[in-house]
């Protein structure tokens, strides 16, 4: 924890309700293993995209749509393509969508986000590039869809903190050791990239945030 649970639970009591579809989504989630983002950082983002008023965002991991469906609700105006590489999540990221009518709003595109830029293009430029995929291909999601951004565009990574484990040389589980490496190196490639600033902020998982210079 970056902060002490208590004062994490303490913040999430104050945050407003959802509705009856997203609890019963967050519930889904944590009942299947499913990863969705933490209430604080899924929040933050959010109060982040009230204030930049996206037209089109582009989501690298659907999962079942929570977030997909928490951005379309705070910004009615934006069009949100997201990409979900796995069947099962795909068709219920589908039939979530649906039971909210933001059908028009929310396009699924099924593949994996490295194999599927052409589609993804058709529907471009975004104003706001999401990824929360595959943690080990951040960089080369960055690398293919940074170039299909509007002139201010803005990119959020999350879960670059990795519960914490990037402040540690040492991880016991080797799985997990592989996988901080690579985060590590992501976010030190993005707070050195050229073309964009970048600022890591210590909420949910790890947000970071990278705006066009």
């Amino acid at each position: 924890m970056f902060v002490p649970s208590e004062v994490t639970r303490y913040i999430e009591s104050l945050i407003r309700d959802r509705e009856p579809a997203l609890k019963e989504m967050e519930l889904y989630a944590k009942e299947h293993g499913v990863p969705i983002m933490e209430l604080v950082g899924i929040e933050t983002m959010l109060h982040l995209l009230r204030l930049l008023k996206p037209k089109a965002i582009l989501e690298i991991g659907t999962a079942i749509g929570y977030s997909a469906i928490r951005m379309a609700k705070e910004l009615p105006h934006a069009k949100i393509v997201t990409i979900e590489r796995d069947r099962s999540r795909y068709e219920i990221a589908l039939e979530n969508i649906k039971k909210v009518n933001l059908e028009k709003q929310i396009t699924v595109i099924y593949g994996d986000a490295l194999e599927v830029e052409a589609e993804v293009q058709e529907y471009g430029p975004y104003d706001c590039l999401f990824i929360d995929a595959a943690k080990g291909q951040y960089r080369r999601f960055f690398e293919i869809y940074s170039s299909h951004l509007s002139a201010n565009g803005v990119v959020f990574s999350d879960n670059v903190l990795f519960k914490g484990f990037v402040a540690n040389d040492n991880v016991d589980n080797k799985r997990h050791q592989t996988m901080v490496n690579k985060i590590k190196a992501y976010n030190e490639w993005l707070m050195t990239h050229p073309d964009f600033d970048t600022m890591i902020l210590t909420v949910g998982d790890g947000i970071a945030i990278s705006s066009k210079r």
